[in-house]
């Protein structure tokens, strides 16, 4: 059968789309895009905040009756004297070449430097998230069960209250009360420095407390509104038993929203290890980029900070990773 030339014309008139391309290269390109403008920014910041710091650093680490002929030598080989623009550009030279500068305090390279802290800082860091997590998700899925439609009122208000207040403490008064009572007090455990198992303990409980109040709050909301959903009432209605029901389809679901927090709140615990390091006297960055600072310690100061900085974009990017992940439609709508 011939087709009619206006049969022709309307099968002309349709467009013919070409294949569209993966939406993961594009949330790849624009999330790694954001991620090296990240790092420039914080690189840039950190250069000219250290640098706007009034005060000598060679002055500071020679002592202030050093000779000035020897102050003046020193900030040549150190390149103090050049403009600001071309130390800038000689720090980025570095980067790119993978050195991050020489100690003007002690003279070791800030690599060796960091190499001797970071583990102590991620110990810290790192246990305390896995020890919030542990607590968190239990606790919340507990009390997100038990408390549903309306259910034990009292349970739910006293849980909110003291998650309120446990988050409303800053980490440091929370570090200082810890040392107090379980230190000083009871000598449960020791006041400072890493040495041995129990003085992991008031560090890491200072740094987890904060963030399992938070994630019990959210993930108890969270499981309640799965509760509620039409896959729960499917689940229930093939006899499933209430353990497989909650574990196998309303935790999943529940963490995916939580897991957007639990990220932020590694990078904030991750942040928090300057001030609870220098409450502990714990051997790792936080303590180091302290006392760099005092000691006008430019290199030190910014490679730790590159550090940290990196250390949180990354914790950002991971989360954005895995939320695609679990819910591929987020790269689609960000498209």
């Amino acid at each position: 059968m011939m087709e009619t030339p206006q049969a022709a014309a309307v099968d002309l008139a349709v467009p013919v789309s070409a294949p569209s391309a993966s939406p993961w290269l594009g949330f790849a390109a624009r999330r790694l895009g954001q991620f090296l403008v990240s790092i420039l920014v914080l690189v840039t910041a950190s250069f000219l905040i250290i640098h706007l710091v009034p005060g000598d650093p060679v002055r500071a680490s020679l002592g202030l009756n050093a000779p000035q002929q020897l102050v003046n030598a020193r900030r040549a080989q150190l390149g103090l004297n050049d403009p600001l623009w071309l130390q800038y550009a000689h720090y980025l030279r570095d980067l790119f070449t993978g050195r991050l500068g020489t100690s003007i305090d002690s003279g070791l390279p800030v690599s060796q430097v960091i190499g001797q802290r970071l583990p102590a800082t991620l110990e810290l860091a790192g246990y305390s998230f896995l020890v919030a997590v542990l607590v968190a998700v239990p606790l919340g899925l507990f009390l997100g069960v038990v408390t549903r439609n309306g259910r034990r009122r009292g349970a739910e208000l006293a849980a909110t209250a003291v998650s309120v207040v446990i988050a409303a403490i800053p980490g440091f008064l929370l570090a200082v009360g810890l040392i107090y009572v379980f230190g000083v007090t009871l000598h449960w455990v020791p006041v400072a420095g890493q040495s041995g198992f129990a003085s992991y303990l008031a560090p890491i409980a200072s740094m987890a407390l904060g963030p399992i109040a938070v994630l019990v709050r959210i993930l108890r909301l969270e499981v309640i509104a799965a509760m509620r959903a039409d896959y729960v009432r499917t689940a229930r209605a093939k006899r499933l038993p209430d353990w497989r029901v909650y574990l196998l389809h309303v935790l999943p679901n529940a963490l995916t929203a939580t897991l957007t927090i639990g990220g932020l709140l590694l990078s904030a615990m991750v942040a928090g290890t300057v001030l609870v390091e220098n409450v502990f006297a714990w051997p790792g960055l936080g303590s180091t980029i302290v006392a760099s600072i005092v000691a006008k310690d430019y290199p030190v100061v910014q490679g730790i900070v590159l550090v940290y900085g990196i250390g949180v974009l990354l914790i950002n990017l991971i989360v954005d990773v895995a939320l695609a992940l679990l819910d591929p439609r987020s790269t689609i709508r960000e498209s």
